[in-house]
């Protein structure tokens, strides 16, 4: 059922409507309300049919309820405590608000979740519906500036500026490898950002010009709390702020992105071969983390 959800979203979605990191609200059509009073949404689809998910209606009067500790430690299967879900206007008419029976969600710093549109809305609403484990909450989300000052403290040692030595047996084809598949993005931060990249083939890194970090950093100030969710959930699973943005702007693919983050690992499967319940689980569990991430995104601005 969650594979087959993430599938319907990720075809629904043009990535190509991605194309800046403002607070922009752009039409970005991946699921609509059958009608305004409806509690049913469409996701479409390639097929002949439509899949619908139909989510129950709930009373008038609401409440709320929080996540209790025991969603943070694992999966919450057979620790269902509602019988309905839904979703409805928040209170204040600022968004969207995940109705569980006649309580309101809210997140675990005791906040009310209010989503920025109804796709969003419904489609955590038939997640929690179908009662899957990735609803279970794994780390409360950061601040703002925290999240912000996370991402820039590891941007030195972006992924992308990491180059092999082209004079070392160990390393032979992933210099080329990487001169051909990361040169075009670095190029391209170059063009949008004013400032080239270095790259380097210290382990620890080096240190980029420092108006390309202020501009990075400025990005991501910039940046709604949708985008910055989901920068910060891309780079947490490729190691890579370029790459992430990349993905953000509409520059790069998912699956673009996902040869990037793989590059060398992939080149060490053609010459050693695949492990079995190593390699490629990984690569699931990657195109997983990043297509999330861009269906979150999606449907923020639905």
């Amino acid at each position: 059922m969650a594979s087959n959800l993430i599938r319907i979203s990720l075809k629904a979605i043009n990535s190509q409507t991605l194309r800046t990191l403002t607070s922009h609200r752009r039409p970005f059509s991946v699921a609509a309300a059958e009608t305004e009073e409806s509690d049913a949404f469409t996701f479409s689809s390639d097929g002949a049919a439509d899949d619908s998910i139909h989510l129950k209606s709930s009373a008038k009067t609401s409440s709320s309820v929080s996540m209790p500790l025991s969603f943070m430690t694992g999966s919450i299967v057979g620790k269902r405590f509602y019988k309905k879900v839904t979703t409805k206007e928040a209170d204040d008419g600022n968004g969207w608000s995940v109705m569980l029976d006649y309580r309101t969600l809210k997140s675990p710093s005791k906040r009310s979740l209010k989503l920025p549109t109804l796709s969003l809305a419904k489609a955590i609403a038939a997640e929690w519906d179908f009662q899957l484990a990735c609803t279970a909450l794994e780390r409360v989300p950061l601040t703002r500036p925290k999240i912000i000052n996370n991402l820039m403290s590891k941007f030195n040692q972006d992924l992308v500026f990491c180059r092999a030595p082209n004079d070392n047996v160990l390393t032979t084809g992933i210099y080329e490898r990487q001169v051909e598949k990361i040169d075009p993005l670095l190029k391209w931060v170059e063009l949008e950002f004013g400032y080239q990249p270095l790259v380097y083939t210290s382990f620890f890194g080096g240190k980029q010009d420092e108006g390309l970090v202020k501009a990075m950093e400025s990005l991501l100030k910039k940046a709604d709390d949708c985008e910055l969710a989901t920068i910060d959930a891309l780079t947490s699973a490729s190691h890579s702020l370029i790459i992430s943005i990349a993905v953000v702007c509409g520059r790069l693919q998912i699956e673009e992105a996902v040869e990037l983050i793989r590059l060398e690992e992939d080149l060490q499967v053609d010459k050693w071969g695949l492990v079995e319940g190593g390699h490629d689980v990984d690569l699931a569990d990657l195109k997983v983390q990043i297509a999330s991430a861009v269906v979150f995104l999606g449907l923020s601005r639905a």
